[in-house]
């Protein structure tokens, strides 16, 4: 079944790879979407695939790649829209 999630991770998840970590944790499960650092320390990611890899994807991100330390994760399903064709890193 084809979802598309937003995720927000709160914690020290800038400047730890945490984006690189992410792109290639989604191309892995094969989902569509973005990362991307916020100005105010937060990492956004949004992802479009099927439901129970973007549920992988949320447990990977719970514990993040080394060096990083996630705090909370802010979920929120939205209507998948298919309109991405690939992960991505937005700068």
């Amino acid at each position: 079944m084809l979802a598309r999630i937003r995720i927000t991770v709160y914690g020290m998840v800038q400047g730890v790879g945490f984006r690189y970590f992410t792109l290639r944790l989604a191309k892995k499960l094969k989902l569509g979407g973005y990362v991307q650092n916020k100005s105010n320390g937060n990492v956004e990611v949004v992802a479009e695939g099927e439901k129970h890899n973007l549920l992988r994807l949320v447990e990977e991100l719970r514990i993040g790649p080394p060096g990083s330390s996630v705090d909370n994760l802010h979920l929120k399903w939205e209507d998948p829209k298919n309109d991405f064709n690939e992960f991505r890193i937005l700068h």
